[in-house]
């Protein structure tokens, strides 16, 4: 489990977002320049670096695959989703490694982003509920005046929140989502009962369930779960940026794409085990290295083997926020500018990955 101390220092955030105060992202340099060694320098934010579902940018930089490429990239952290987005736009950042849902609900706001990259099949998360809720919220449709963890309001696990309820009866303004991020801003939430049930991944969901703290309401980890739940494939982690940057950009995005391509392909022909020791051990200290591996076994299928958008996912995703979200429903979405395979079929092409 988390430390008592990080989960004590984190319950003190928490109380500040329940109370009504939004969460500060960081930043990092603008848009990518030459190093003096013309060597290009690219900026990503990840909305969680330690997340499992965001594992492969980590992992480039471990394999060295950037540098083997010719890119110098700078990753960043921001656990809130739509707080990378927010950056992206600002032009603080280059790129966001985020879930590609966001480039469709820009869109419907008059923002012109795009997938070059697609790292997961499905969205890899899981709605937790306490212990002590389990007899009274056996579905979503049990969401009525509930509190719901999310990792920030307007981010990727707000939408597919909104959309659970929505499918099970419960309309969107009958819910309260709350704004706790994920690890252990998350589980003092659940702790302080600050919130009834929330969308997590790995490693939470392994600290919340071993605790016993919780339980899985819904899981999304898996193919046949994400199908359930969301009615098809939902591609979830991408690599996205703004469309005229990309247009501006390309070798620089082919070389951050091989990079991505390669590690992809690694994943697919390594073990859980292996990979868990090419990432940073502060990433598995709160659930346990073992756990974390058994974990990372269990949901290997979320990732993509080639970095290509799965066939049939966005129309999933779009089907999933017009539900709902107002920048989407009942306004006309170009999906075909939401994403490219350009840069992602060139890198398959070169390191034989199918």
């Amino acid at each position: 489990m988390f430390s008592r101390k990080w989960i004590a220092a984190a319950a003190a955030l928490v109380a500040v977002v329940v109370a009504g105060c939004g969460s500060s992202g960081g930043s990092n340099s603008g848009s990518a320049s030459s190093s003096g060694s013309g060597t290009p320098t690219f900026s990503i934010m990840v909305g969680g670096l330690d997340k499992q579902i965001y594992l492969p940018f980590m992992l480039t930089e471990k394999l060295g695959y950037f540098k083997k490429n010719g890119v110098d990239v700078k990753l960043s952290d921001e656990p809130a989703g739509v707080e990378a987005a927010n950056q992206l736009l600002a032009g603080k950042v280059d790129a966001v490694g985020g879930f590609y849902d966001h480039t469709i609900d820009l869109q419907g706001a008059g923002k012109q982003v795009e997938s070059v990259a697609q790292l997961l099949r499905v969205p890899g998360e899981v709605v937790l509920c306490r212990s002590d809720t389990a007899g009274s919220i056996k579905s979503p449709a049990d969401w009525n005046g509930k509190r719901l963890g999310v990792t920030g309001l307007g981010s990727s696990t707000y939408f597919l929140t909104q959309y659970l309820a929505v499918k099970n009866g419960v309309e969107p303004h009958k819910i309260s989502p709350v704004a706790v991020k994920a690890g252990p801003t998350f589980i003092a939430a659940m702790d302080h009962k600050s919130i009834d049930c929330g969308m997590t991944t790995e490693p939470t969901i392994s600290a919340m369930t071993q605790s016993g703290k919780a339980h899985p309401l819904i899981d999304m980890r898996t193919t046949a779960g994400a199908q359930n739940a969301l009615g098809g494939l939902y591609p979830a982690t991408a690599l996205y940026m703004r469309t005229d940057w990309v247009n501006g950009h390309k070798d620089t995005v082919q070389k951050v794409v091989n990079a991505l391509v390669q590690t992809m392909h690694w994943i697919q022909t390594h073990s859980a085990a292996q990979i868990t020791a090419k990432m940073p051990p502060e990433y598995y200290q709160g659930v346990g290295k073992q756990q974390y591996i058994k974990a990372l076994a269990a949901e290997k299928d979320i990732f993509t083997t080639d970095g290509v958008m799965p066939e049939g996912g966005p129309q999933t995703v779009l089907n999933v926020l017009k539900s709902f979200d107002p920048n989407v429903k009942g306004r006309q979405i170009d999906l075909a500018a939401t994403y490219t395979t350009q840069f992602a079929e060139k890198a398959k092409s070169q390191v034989g990955a199918s």
